[in-house]
């Protein structure tokens, strides 16, 4: 189970740095873009830098198969959650996510908020690793 949690968020890791550098690249980390990102920089970096801390600790247990490492991963995944889920909001409120974009050049990207040149696709899959992360890492760390 330890393995296929690793695949699992390594997979989805790479889903995260997709929807990141297609945010950067719009100007989501940047205040004067043309579109205001309803992510916030310390949400975005937050997210990635508490996943990145987790995965690590997490490739430590898969080495060590110390179970209190594991522990201490599973309880950053489910902070990572979190952020993920306040980001799901925030970009669901978007005018390319919920369809609303206006005629006013929106559709070509100019004045739209970064988040908003996500592929819904990406941001589904990233969903469901994530979910099959967290199932995946708590079993592995109760032992089974």
């Amino acid at each position: 189970m330890a393995i296929a949690a690793l695949i699992t968020w390594l997979v989805t890791a790479v889903g995260g740095f997709l929807m990141l550098s297609i945010w950067v690249a719009h100007g989501g980390a940047r205040a004067d873009a043309p579109g205001t990102s309803h992510l916030p920089p310390a949400l975005v970096f937050g997210h990635l830098g508490v996943a990145v801390v987790g995965l690590v600790l997490w490739i430590s247990y898969v080495l060590t198969d110390n179970h209190a490492v594991a522990w201490i991963a599973f309880a950053l995944l489910l902070v990572v959650a979190a952020l993920g889920f306040v980001m799901l909001a925030r970009w669901w409120n978007t005018p390319a996510a919920s369809g609303t974009a206006s005629g006013n050049g929106e559709e070509s990207g100019a004045g739209r908020a970064a988040e908003s040149h996500f592929p819904v696709a990406i941001i589904a899959g990233h969903g469901v690793f994530a979910a099959a992360t967290l199932l995946f890492s708590f079993l592995a760390a109760l032992g089974l």
